[in-house]
C-alpha cells in the first residue's frame, strides 16, 4: 500500500476520499484547512468520517483556518452550515491531535521514504510546509490534488473553488518542483452522482454504504452534482482509473476575470477541442515546431488528468464501501 497523508476540508466528497484512502492506502494521517467549511468543522467531520468507518486510529491534525493573504471563502451552499449537512451523527467521541498539520506534513515527509501526498480542499497547508522545509518536494513520491481545471472553472468562469480560495498558495505549490497531479472540474464532471451511483451505494447495507447514500443525498441536492475529491484518492489508488495528459499549468494571481485559473498549455497536444476528442495517445507537439516557437508551449510540470473510467470508479466505491464492518 502506498502511504498517503490527505489534506482535505470535509466535505461530503472529501468523505469519500477519505474512505477510500483509509481502506485501500496506508493513511498515516489526515489534516484539515479551512475551506468547505470553517476549521473547526471540517476538522470534526474528518473525525466523523473516520468514526463511522472504525478508522479512530488514524490520527487527524487541524492546520491554517484559511489563507494568509485573503479571507476565507466557504461553500454552505454546497456542503450546508456544518460542512457535511444531511446524515444525523453524533459528536465524534476523539479530539484532534495537537500537533499543527503543517508540523505533521513535514516530519512525515523528511522522515519517511515514499510518501504521497493528496490534496482536497485549498492548498494552504501544502504550501505553508513547502515555506518550512522546501525540501518535502524532492521528498514525496506526488502530490494528487483535486483542484483547478484544463478548461474553466465552478466557482468563477475561470476558477475552481480550491484553487481559488488561496490562489497565492496554489502558486507556490504549482512552482515548488513537486510532482504534481491535477484532478480538474473537467475531469469531475465526468463524475456524475446521480440516483443509479446513489442507490448502489445504498443497497451495500451497512453503515458505511448507509452514511455514503445519506452524504450523497444531500450533495446532489434532487439532482445531478458531480463527486469531485475521491477522483484524486482513486487515481493513486488504481491509475488506469485516469488517462492523463503531461502539461504546463500556470496560476492566474491578478486577472480581474480570471484569478484562480489554472492556466492549463493545451498547445502540447495536438489538438485543444476537449477531452474526449483529444488524442492523448501521443506526446507531439502540433507540426514539432522548433524550440523557443511560441506555438510549441511551454514545457510540462503537472499531470493533468482527462478522461475518468467512471464505471472501474463506480466499482471502487462501491467496492470500498463494501468493506467496512
Amino acid at each position: 500500500m502506498r502511504k498517503l497523508i490527505l489534506d482535505c476540508d470535509p466535505g461530503h466528497d472529501d468523505a469519500f476520499g477519505i474512505m477510500l484512502a483509509a481502506q485501500n492506502l496506508d493513511l498515516l494521517g489526515v489534516t484539515t484547512v479551512g475551506g468547505n467549511g470553517y476549521l473547526e468543522n471540517v476538522t470534526r467531520n474528518a473525525l466523523v468520517v473516520l468514526e463511522k468507518i472504525g478508522r479512530t486510529d488514524v490520527p487527524v491534525y487541524p492546520g491554517h483556518a484559511g489563507p494568509s493573504t485573503t479571507e476565507l471563502i466557504t461553500a454552505p451552499n454546497v456542503h450546508g452550515k456544518s460542512g457535511l449537512d444531511g446524515p444525523v451523527v453524533s459528536e465524534p467521541k476523539r479530539k484532534p491531535e495537537k500537533k499543527h498539520a503543517v508540523d505533521f506534513i513535514v516530519e512525515t515527509v523528511m522522515s519517511t521514504d515514499h510518501v504521497t501526498l493528496a490534496a482536497t480542499g485549498p492548498l494552504t497547508n501544502i504550501a505553508a510546509a513547502l515555506n518550512r522545509e522546501p525540501e518535502i518536494a524532492k521528498r514525496v513520491d506526488g502530490l494528487y490534488i483535486m483542484g483547478g481545471g484544463a478548461y474553466a472553472g465552478n466557482w468563477t468562469a475561470a476558477a475552481e473553488f480550491n484553487i481559488y480560495v488561496d490562489a497565492e498558495a496554489a502558486y507556490k505549490v504549482f512552482h515548488s518542483g513537486m510532482p504534481i497531479y491535477m484532478v480538474g472540474v473537467n475531469l469531475t464532471r465526468q463524475c456524475p452522482v446521480n440516483t443509479e451511483f446513489i442507490e448502489k451505494v445504498r443497497a451495500i447495507g451497512n453503515e458505511a454504504g448507509t452514511f455514503g447514500a445519506e452524504l450523497l443525498d444531500f450533495f446532489s441536492h434532487g439532482g445531478d452534482a458531480h463527486l469531485h475529491d475521491p477522483c484524486a484518492v482513486a487515481w493513486i489508488i488504481d491509475p488506469s482509473i485516469i488517462t492523463e495528459a503531461y502539461l504546463h499549468v500556470d496560476i492566474e494571481l491578478n486577472g480581474t476575470l480570471t484569478r484562480g485559473m489554472t492556466v492549463t498549455d493545451l498547445r502540447f497536444l495536438q489538438t485543444s477541442v476537449p477531452e474526449k476528442d483529444i488524442d492523448l495517445s501521443s506526446t507531439k507537439r502540433w507540426d514539432d515546431p522548433p524550440v523557443g516557437s511560441p506555438f510549441r508551449g511551454k514545457e510540462p510540470n503537472t499531470h493533468v488528468a482527462m478522461r475518468l473510467d467512471y464505471p472501474k470508479f463506480v466499482d471502487l466505491v462501491v467496492n470500498t464501501l463494501s468493506k467496512y464492518n
